[in-house]
């Protein structure tokens, strides 16, 4: 007998709602998104990385761990709030078919820092207490954006003066004085942020929807957590990184993935009780009701490569905190973790037994099913359907994953033809099917992507693993998809007769 409660969750990052501004926001959509969840007996909404965008705009290269994407805040509630005049709103539009983060940031950033100018003339007192509540990050977040901007670079270990790379007190105190306004105007935005997700996420608690996150494992090497906690990882005197992270070569790549993220100290961590990386979790599951921790086998090891490399074929695992790291995290924040083990690419018993000792649930990707030998299926792939075990999540495919048909037309015809036979289907109905077969299994939850839901092609890919292409973090439902109130009625009539409702 399943032990878990089974339920159903749809994959869709915020940034992918249908927005006249350019990119999507915490307004009316994020609202009617949750309607049309709530309608179709969906029970949890995943969402990727939550924090500001860097070069590149993906949600897994922030600037910051614990702050919120201020591209993501509504200016319509700013308006609606007295903060904007209606001729700031009125008349507004980028049309575009995807995300367009150039054009959004030139439209809403100078709506932003206006609703901030005049929020800041109240004197709020909520405010104030936000600010001395997250002081102990806030106020090196709001001072490196303005520094950003200063130098126009987010690389402070390349292109900052020394004496702000070293985070000497007297220019950091000279600096603060200097750019006080512009400084407050980054701490005003975090508000809105936090204000307005928080009613966000109450709105779908309250609809019986629970909200899934993501912590990436490794921060950017241009981002505030890096330049305020150089001692966390390796990097020598020069504030050079000794070593970047990345995966060893594999079937999807010869050479390995070279990330590049600065990579842990993992004996400073555990001096400092891990602190850090608790309250990380902590912040996180203020916003989220659970948490995928990505490349969650970093914990166990990690593939370190050397500096300078130009792929990661010369790494090595080096062993990672395991248990330690577990065992702070249930001090902090309890004995039952609401985590979701990501648990793709090169597994060992080690990062098993991490994952199953501490009872958290693993990922299964059906998309990764169907490996076979001289044209007939691998039956013991433990990503096909019938072995997928109850304490896992199951996703027809991830944000790095092609959509199902995408993924369907890009198979050889022997691969195509076990998919059809294990379907039981014909070319047209392998996305319907797929969907349909992780709703089925036992997986305790069964999580699509908006785009197999709808049946969508490549074209609405959310990214394409180590590449920058502009198209990487850039699809979004159109308006007509996420009024039209019959494109989910297939998926929730699976949901119901699954049992996850």
């Amino acid at each position: 007998m399943n032990k878990h409660k089974r339920e159903a969750g749809v994959l869709l990052h915020p940034t992918s709602l249908p927005s006249r501004w350019g990119v999507g926001d915490l307004g009316r959509n994020a609202y009617l998104f949750i309607d049309k969840l709530k309608k179709a007996h969906v029970h949890l909404w995943q969402i990727l990385p939550l924090g500001p965008v860097g070069a590149g705009d993906s949600p897994y290269a922030t600037r910051s761990t614990f702050a919120g994407n201020e591209l993501l805040i509504d200016v319509e509630t700013l308006y609606e709030e007295g903060y904007l005049d209606v001729e700031d709103i009125v008349g507004k539009r980028i049309e575009c078919e995807r995300v367009d983060y150039g054009k959004a940031r030139s439209l809403k950033y100078p709506l932003l820092i206006k609703a901030a100018k005049n929020f800041l003339k109240k004197k709020d007192k909520e405010y104030g207490a936000f600010k001395r509540k997250n002081s102990w990050w806030l106020k090196d977040y709001a001072l490196f954006q303005v520094l950003c901007n200063v130098y126009n670079d987010s690389r402070w270990f390349k292109k900052w003066p020394e004496e702000l790379k070293r985070r000497d007190e007297k220019a950091l105190e000279k600096v603060r004085k200097e750019y006080a306004k512009e400084i407050d105007i980054y701490s005003a935005l975090q508000y809105f942020f936090f204000t307005q997700w928080a009613k966000l996420k109450k709105y779908a608690n309250e609809s019986e929807i629970r909200i899934v996150g993501d912590i990436p494992i490794f921060v950017a090497s241009d981002s505030v957590d890096a330049w305020t906690n150089t001692k966390l990882f390796k990097m020598d005197e020069k504030f050079n990184q000794k070593v970047g992270s990345g995966v060893p070569p594999d079937a999807f790549s010869a050479t390995g993935q070279l990330w590049g993220n600065p990579v842990y100290d993992w004996a400073e961590h555990e001096r400092t009780n891990y602190e850090w990386w608790v309250n990380r979790l902590k912040e996180t599951l203020k916003l989220v009701d659970i948490v995928r921790i990505d490349h969650f086998r970093g914990f166990a090891a990690c593939w370190e490569v050397p500096a300078r490399h130009k792929t990661a074929i010369r790494g090595k695992w080096v062993k990672g905190p395991g248990q330690k790291l577990i065992d702070a995290f249930k001090k902090g924040v309890g004995d039952n973790l609401p985590l979701i083990a990501e648990d793709l690419g090169v597994i060992t018993p080690d990062v098993e037994a991490l994952r199953d000792e501490n009872d958290l649930p693993g990922m299964k990707i059906l998309q990764f099913a169907f490996s076979s030998w001289g044209g007939n299926l691998d039956t013991s792939n433990l990503y096909l359907p019938h072995n997928i075990d109850e304490n896992s999540v199951v996703y027809t495919g991830t944000h790095d994953n092609n959509t199902n048909v995408g993924w369907f037309k890009s198979l050889d015809g022997g691969t195509q033809d076990v998919v059809r036979r294990y379907l039981e289907c014909d070319d047209n109905a392998v996305c319907y099917k797929l969907v349909r077969a992780a709703l089925m299994c036992r997986s305790r939850w069964a999580i699509c992507p908006m785009q197999d839901v709808l049946g969508l092609d490549e074209n609405a890919r959310m990214n394409v693993p180590s590449t920058c292409g502009s198209s990487n973090w850039s699809w979004k439902l159109s308006q007509k998809m996420l009024e039209d109130e019959d494109n989910m009625q297939g998926f929730s009539n699976n949901i119901l007769l699954s049992g996850r409702a």
